[in-house]
């Protein structure tokens, strides 16, 4: 068989869904993985996995370069020929899938969370619904990770019950991420975050109940891993790792070190459901939204705003949020 993959980002193709790709490529499947040239680009062909450049503007809102990936899908599936497609994030699920449903191709598309798109009400949620309608209703399955994002795609009539399939989080390898003794007996207590830094990931509002704990005398370090989205505003997070308030590691290959040395991993963000992390730090106390109440939109922008009103610097705390 051969099998399409489509997604945006080499390194998180190559780190969350090598092991899916080997898997294919040891089942005896041709695999070709389509997504923009990236740093992990050679290890993605080192799993014997044919490499095609697709270049996506990931996060922008160009109708025009939005219509040139969609092109440039039907040229790739027309060229390869693909018996199966298989999707990753909103572009390639809403244009790669556009392109296999015209094009009479078996797809199956994978949505781990619904995104800015859908954070709030207005033009840009209800384009974005139709394009996934238009393009993904015929899809074969629609793999999610959350009982709640299922109830939501169904609420807005998005996918009938059948097509959707909730995973239980997209798996994680225990030999690879295996356990260590939880660290134990020391005075500092920290706090690790893993993942894009962006606002949706509730990074400012875990910056500043960091910063608050700090000034209440609590002995606690918050660490970062992870790369800056281009549209963050870095003056909160510059202004703390500065005063050493957030112990900042940039983009790192391997994390397992900091898994193994963390009291506890947190997730703030504002709409992910069983985040990849989440499984790889499952060895240590996990912080996240996980109440299946805040799948509702009103209860959940309640309690962000809770959120954001408790993390507000008051009693002469400095700094923007």
């Amino acid at each position: 068989m051969r099998i399409l993959i489509a997604a945006n980002n080499s390194m998180g193709l190559y780190i969350f869904r090598r092991d899916l790709m080997r898997r294919f490529v040891k089942d005896g499947h041709q695999v070709f993985a389509s997504l923009p040239d990236g740093e992990a680009t050679e290890r993605i062909i080192d799993l014997d996995c044919a490499f095609i450049d697709t270049d996506i503007d990931r996060r922008g809102l160009s109708i025009r370069k939005d219509l040139s990936l969609l092109i440039k899908y039907f040229k790739i599936l027309k060229e390869v020929q693909p018996d199966l497609v298989v999707t990753y994030t909103i572009k390639p699920n809403i244009y790669c899938g556009t392109a296999a449903k015209l094009l009479g191709i078996p797809y199956a598309i994978n949505i781990t969370g619904l995104g800015t798109a859908f954070q709030k009400e207005g033009l840009l949620k209800r384009f974005a619904r139709f394009l996934y309608k238009f393009g993904c209703d015929k899809a074969k399955v629609v793999f999610t990770e959350n009982p709640g994002i299922k109830q939501e795609l169904l609420e807005m009539d998005m996918f009938s019950d059948e097509q959707i399939t909730v995973l239980n989080g997209a798996g994680v390898n225990t030999e690879f991420y295996e356990f260590h003794a939880y660290p134990e007996d020391r005075a500092v207590t920290k706090f690790l975050f893993l993942g894009r830094i962006m606002n949706e990931k509730g990074i400012n509002e875990l910056i500043c109940a960091s910063k608050r704990l700090v000034q209440e005398g609590e002995n606690i370090e918050l660490h970062v891993a992870g790369f800056f989205e281009d549209d963050y505003d870095r003056t909160l997070f510059d202004q703390c790792v500065s005063e050493k308030l957030i112990v900042f590691h940039g983009y790192l290959d391997d994390v397992r070190p900091l898994i193994w040395d963390t009291n506890c991993f947190v997730l703030p963000s504002y709409h992910e459901g069983m985040a990849n992390t989440l499984l790889e730090c499952g060895a240590v106390p996990v912080l996240y939204d996980g109440n299946e109440s805040l799948r509702d939109e009103d209860v959940r922008q309640q309690f962000l705003e809770a959120a954001r009103e408790a993390a507000r610097p008051r009693d002469g705390m400095s700094g923007p949020i």
